[in-house]
């Protein structure tokens, strides 16, 4: 326990819980004391001029918290982006740029239209045919969709043979599972509730088209290697060995949201890496599910330029003053995709909980990725990867640890 006045991580704990009384969904995971939890939800409301308060007394507690320099950092981080949070809910006025980098320690900017145009010729060259190349990208699109009677199916098979994987290279803990649902009228294509107890319930999207290809990216972010694996081993590892309290909740727009999209981004790479879609193939194809995997990879690389699209409509929409026709029109130039998907993705970006978040995928990836390929000589990518499962790690801390340049 802290050696100050104040239990910093049990405050914080309770800070962002009150969060969640204002905003349902706040509050992504908790896997604490009920007491707690009922003892919060006991008091009289919060306000958000009363939250911003309290993280701003927090956080000046820190230094005096006691706390190793690894614990005080990481609670700094997330109570920064709790108070930018608070400001925001009360009507303050916060630029996006500062709304970013307050929740998740990174500075935006626009990704270079080049490297989008340099992207769509590579895809023309692996999408020969007649039509332009959005009309012939779509159609290979349509070409890997998974039949919706199929969908769960299709999950079950690919989560099975990652969680194989993931238990040989990273472990698990024994009791964990995973169960999936499908909804509808979502703003996302799949979500991880986290239950504690090394269970989770992950939800996918029925509303959206599931191409074969993208299958083993969605099952591998949700759960293994991606959040269903970090949150296992964080509650095995922080919480019950380590009694590290401040990770018995997980808060939107903090910048733990953005390591720990950017590892699940990772999820691929870090299980299966080169060969993936090959891989994915074979077990689809166990189902009589069958896509082109070595094709399916080659795209997958050629696309992954057009990923920063997305943070660029969010930053035309909410910095640039642009409408929402015309970030649509941006969106489906350089995405390459359909204006229903595109007004899809606008929803998202104009979500009030998840404006800001897409910067966790965009930035978490790039960052962690870069993180990866500068591991130190001789290294594996699973000992790198598992950091970023185990450690409380900011996006701050890996900047840091990046060579300079």
């Amino acid at each position: 326990m802290a050696s100050g006045t104040v239990d910093v991580p049990l405050e914080y704990v309770r800070l962002g819980l009150r969060f969640d009384r204002l905003e349902a969904g706040f509050v992504d995971a908790y896997t604490g004391e009920k007491r707690i939890r009922a003892e919060v939800e006991s008091e009289p409301a919060p306000t958000p001029q009363g939250l911003r308060d309290q993280a701003r007394a927090l956080l000046r507690e820190l230094d005096a918290s006691g706390l190793p320099a690894d614990r005080a950092g990481f609670v700094r981080g997330q109570l920064t982006g709790l108070e930018c949070s608070a400001r925001k809910m009360s009507g303050e006025p916060v630029g996006f740029l500062d709304e970013v980098r307050s929740y998740f320690q990174v500075d935006l900017t626009l990704g270079d239209p080049a490297d989008y145009a340099a992207a769509h010729a590579d895809l023309d060259a692996l999408l020969p045919g007649e039509g332009g190349l959005a009309e012939r990208y779509a159609a290979h699109r349509r070409r890997e969709e998974c039949p919706p009677q199929r969908l769960g199916e299709a999950v079950h098979a690919l989560s099975s043979a990652l969680r194989d994987r993931v238990r040989g290279r990273y472990g698990l803990p024994e009791a964990e599972t995973v169960r999936y649902e499908v909804v509808t009228d979502k703003p996302w294509s799949g979500f991880n509730y986290y239950e504690g107890d090394y269970r989770s319930r992950v939800a996918i999207n029925a509303d959206l088209p599931h191409r074969l290809s993208q299958l083993p990216h969605l099952v591998a972010h949700e759960s293994y290697p991606g959040h269903h694996t970090e949150h296992c081993r964080k509650e095995r590892g922080l919480v019950e060995r380590a009694g590290h309290l401040e990770h018995t909740v997980f808060l939107v727009n903090t910048p733990e949201c953005l390591m720990a999209e950017g590892l699940a981004d990772l999820g691929v790479d870090a299980s299966i890496g080169a060969g993936w879609g090959p891989w994915a193939a074979d077990v689809l194809g166990d189902l009589g599910l069958r896509f082109d995997g070595h094709l399916a990879e080659r795209i997958a690389a050629a696309a992954a330029p057009l990923n920063r699209v997305r943070q660029d409509a969010a930053v035309l929409l909410h910095d640039r003053g642009a409408d929402a026709d015309e970030v649509v029109a941006y969106i489906q130039r350089w995405s390459l995709v359909s204006a229903e998907r595109a007004r899809q993705q606008l929803r998202f970006l104009t979500h009030p909980l998840w404006r800001a978040y897409i910067t966790t995928y965009v930035e978490g990836y790039d960052l962690l990725h870069r993180w990866l390929a500068a591991r130190p000589a001789g290294q594996d990518v699973a000992d790198r990867f598992l950091r970023l499962l185990d450690e409380p790690l900011t996006p701050a801390v890996v900047t840091a640890e990046l060579p300079a340049g």
